[in-house]
């Protein structure tokens, strides 16, 4: 999407085709006795409490007690079992608020499950160019389709302004469900996201090259500019020539920061993907995964001895990375000193520091503020380019324990 994005015009016919083929549907689920469509529903502990709708003239909301129709209606889905989604992989990992037990259902009502598929079939109907984009605002729209979606209520207590309109909030990474949330109109997510991306397109500047694809092969041959893998990167890596790459870049799962497949789950449902977890390189807070932090470091060790080999003499390695421990640093060990196995030496790091705050990331007391670049090299020289860098310096950061 980034390297090739599409045409404006090739996602304004996706979603006029889409919307021929499923919105009347949609927003079918979501009508009022008056067969108008609902915004948004609150629920309080399973209980559905509002049914918002638009007024039709200046768009401001209008706030009803549900009735007979509206939970007639949500109970008519109540029992929906997805046709083409497979049933999600959690595990036991309450710092994420999984477990195995952990569901679609328990994360979507019926009728958004059902919606859902409803535009995944009618994505598959479409130009194979369009299908990437539509999917691609799809998923961008499935955390507000969720149960997920928290209700804010008394915004400006801290100020002393109190005001007791309630406001629709976000989802938050880790599947934590609110007692009190919203389901949202599945239609209105969508084309909501399918409008923003054709913004973006409208606005960004066409790519002047594009580059021809192919396969890992025809890269190394020089009869592709690039390839697009999805794999294991221990399985992955040995199949590029020795010697023969300038750069590599890599930003891996920072120890146990962020346990990434577990939390992607149920995005790749949606997309029909089965991640292999057990080969992601992470440490995890699930029990039931084994990945602990010293099977971190040999992994890590083993990848930085496999791509020190596909450098070229003058090629570099550099690694985004930082943890709160020494224990998470240890991989680095093999690669200083006497001890260096891998042929290649550490050159120094810069700081990445973040463009805004991100509740991904830790918010406790002593939660990391930025990442670092660690540049590795076969000389273990860094060049003026590098040194230059604001903040860089020639020795590893020292973890906060």
């Amino acid at each position: 999407m980034l390297v090739s994005p599409p045409a404006a015009s090739v996602l304004h016919d996706a979603l006029e085709r889409v919307s021929t083929l499923v919105k009347e549907a949609i927003l079918d689920s979501y009508a009022t006795a008056e067969k108008k469509p609902a915004t948004h529903y609150v629920w309080c502990n399973g209980v559905m409490e509002k049914v918002w709708l638009t007024n039709g003239y200046n768009r401001n909301r209008v706030e009803l007690p549900p009735s007979e129709h509206d939970l007639a209606l949500v109970e008519r889905f109540a029992s929906y079992q997805p046709q083409r989604l497979r049933a999600p992989r959690f595990f036991t990992n309450s710092r994420i608020n999984s477990s195995p037990s952990l569901t679609l259902k328990d994360l979507f009502t019926g009728r958004a499950l059902r919606n859902i598929e409803l535009l995944l079939a009618a994505i598959d109907d479409l130009p194979k160019a369009a299908q990437e984009p539509m999917r691609l605002a799809l998923t961008a729209a499935v955390g507000q389709m969720s149960k997920m979606v928290f209700a804010i209520t008394g915004r400006g207590k801290t100020t002393g302004v109190s005001n007791k309109r309630m406001e629709v909030g976000s989802w938050v990474i880790g599947y934590w469900r609110p007692a009190q949330h919203f389901e949202i109109n599945v239609w209105n997510c969508f084309e909501h996201r399918v409008q923003k991306l054709i913004k973006a397109v409208e606005q960004s500047k066409p790519a002047q090259d594009s580059g021809k694809a192919g396969g890992l092969p025809a890269v190394c041959a020089g009869g592709a500019d690039y390839a697009i893998l999805a794999g294991d990167c221990l399985a992955l890596l040995p199949q590029i020539p020795d010697k023969s790459v300038d750069l590599i870049i890599t930003d891996p799962p920072h120890g146990d920061r962020i346990p990434y497949l577990e939390l992607s789950e149920m995005w790749n449902v949606i997309l029909g993907e089965e991640p292999p977890f057990e080969s992601e390189i992470v440490v995890s807070n699930a029990k039931e995964r084994v990945k602990k932090t010293h099977d971190y470091n040999q992994a890590m060790s083993r990848f930085l001895q496999i791509a020190s080999r596909k450098l070229s003499d003058s090629g570099s390695l550099v690694l985004f990375f930082n943890a709160r421990t020494k224990e998470s640093w240890k991989f680095l060990e093999s690669f200083s000193g006497s001890a260096n196995k891998a042929g290649m030496g550490y050159c120094g790091c810069f700081p990445l520091v973040y463009s805004a705050a991100s509740v991904v990331q830790d918010n406790r007391e002593g939660a990391l503020r930025v990442d670092y670049g660690l540049v590795f090299s076969g000389s273990a020289v860094a060049s003026p380019s590098l040194t230059d860098i604001p903040g860089w310096m020639p020795s590893l950061p020292t973890p906060k324990e």
